[in-house]
Order: structure tokens, then sequence, then C-alpha cells
């Protein structure tokens, strides 16, 4: 029996009762709203989704909180303690600097426990990608793979985690620096969605402007059509932040396009959220490799 424990963040995405069937350990990153700080725990037990996103749409603005080293270390260690080894994936270390605080807590912990492993995974990934990979990670254990085995699976599926999003409201994107203010008050006059990816080094970068959100999950399919590896044989991840029709008009979509796959659908956390706001949605699946 493999004796590790699979951990990620809740910038996952992922409903809480596929961690717990998964048997995926989460660290809850923080958030703050209005000048108070908040857990994003998966069942948002703290601040619930609706309330977080209402108070965006209401002018409130939302940040967020890098996790520091001891806190990593203080959930790490009690699994090492039980001497389980530990196999952590990490948001994108190009979207925080939390992977970073990861190793160094990752370093310090291997000289307390030095025969242990602990294995750090920078993901490139975020939202429901990586959520994707916490997927595969589980399969993967569950098929017998040891930690490194998984570890090497796991780097070897990264590069073609495809991130196809439509960000409904600029204005966050031109407060996080991704799009100029001029760009932000033209694009939402006319209506233009922009279109995002994640880079294969993990970076969010603007890949196409649609007229509308009809246009925009258009090209999303469009997307899958071009790059999906395996059609129809692997589990699809829809995101959204408060926009479940958009979420389903997506899925029947695909459906109508490419048939029955298996979807996992959930909120966007307040993590992601409070950069990309209220109206987003994104489509993640495993595809060919990623562009740079």
């Amino acid at each position: 029996m493999n004796n590790y424990v699979i951990i990620t963040d809740s910038t996952t995405d992922l409903p809480q009762n596929k961690a717990t069937e998964w048997s995926i350990e989460i660290i809850p990153y923080i958030f703050n709203l209005d000048g108070k700080e908040y857990y994003n725990y998966l069942d948002w037990r703290d601040l619930s989704v609706t309330n977080f996103y209402g108070a965006l749409r209401a002018g409130k603005t939302g940040s967020t909180t890098q996790v520091n080293q001891f806190r990593y270390m203080e959930i790490w260690e009690p699994f090492l303690q039980e001497g389980k080894d530990v196999l952590y994936m990490c948001l994108s270390s190009a979207l925080s600097k939390s992977y970073d605080q990861s190793m160094l807590a990752a370093r310090e912990l291997r000289e307390k426990f030095p025969d242990r492993k602990i294995i750090t995974i920078d993901t490139k990934s975020a939202s429901l990608a990586q959520g994707m990979l916490a997927y595969y990670a589980a399969k993967g254990r569950d098929e017998g793979k040891n930690i490194d085995e998984l570890a090497a699976y796991l780097e070897g599926l990264i590069p073609n985690l495809h991130h196809w999003i439509m960000a409904d409201d600029l204005h966050h994107l031109r407060r996080g620096g991704r799009v100029s203010g001029a760009a932000a008050f033209v694009g939402t006059m006319l209506s233009v969605k922009p279109m995002l990816h994640v880079t294969k080094e993990g970076k969010l970068t603007p890949m196409h402007k649609a007229r509308g959100h009809n246009k925009a999950l258009e090209f999303m399919v469009e997307q899958l059509t071009a790059h999906e590896m395996n059609p129809g044989n692997q589990p699809l991840f829809i995101s959204h932040s408060d926009a479940p029709d958009l979420a389903e008009q997506l899925k029947n979509l695909i459906i109508a396009k490419h048939g029955k796959h298996e979807f996992i659908i959930n909120e966007i956390g307040p993590v992601i959220g409070a950069h990309t706001g209220p109206g987003t949605i994104a489509l993640f699946f495993l595809g060919n490799e990623r562009r740079g």
C-alpha cells in the first residue's frame, strides 16, 4: 500500500465532495473582502461564493494573501509524524509566490524528517485545471503508483493541461495589470469578452477577443475541437464565477459538437475569483502541448 498523502490548495476550485471522494487534502488559501480576512474552504464555510460575488458586483474589492512556509509546515508535519510521505501540488508559480514558500517549508521539514519524502510540484495551472491534476493524481495513486512514479506521471501531464477562460468584466483584469484601463473601458462598452489561456510556463495571457457570450463560448468549443487528446475519453472540467447558466450553455454546446462526456462543473472560489471577477467561465481539458 502506498504510504503517502496527496495535498493541494483550495485554488483547485474542486467540489468538496470530489476532494473527499478522491482522498485529496486541501490547504485553504486566504482572501480579503472589504478589509476582512476569510479562508477559501472548498465548502465556502467562511463566506459563500454567492455573497462574495454579490459584494464584488456592489463595488467591494477582493484581494488575496500569500501562504507562508509556516502554514505549509503546520499542515504537512502531522502527516510526516505519522510516517507518511507528502506529495504537494501548488498553484502556478507564475501566478503566486506560494510555491516558493512551499519549497522553503519542504527544505526545513526534510531536515527534520530525513526518512520521509516531500515532493512539491508546480502545477503551472489554476482553478479546475489544478483540480483536474488532482483527479489524475488520485487515479494514479489508486492504480498503485508509488510517490516517485506519481510525481513523474503528473509532471508529464502538466504541459497538456489546457485552460480556456472568458472574463466577463475587464476591470478586474485591469486591476491585476492584465489589460490597460482604456482597453477595459472600450471592451466593456463594446461587450468584448477577452479569451485567455494559461501558457506552459503557467502565465495567464490574452489570446482572442470575442463579441458577446455566445461567440466566446463557441471559441472555447473550437479550442477543445482543435486540441483535445483522446476525444470523448476524458472528463471535462468547467468552472464559473456565479454564472451557472453560461456553464450549462457551454456544456450543451460541447455535447452537441462532441457527444456526451463526463463533466465536473463548479464555482470559481474567491481566491481565483478576486482576480477574474464575476461572470467568468473556463474550460479545462487534456490536449496537445500548451503554447508558450
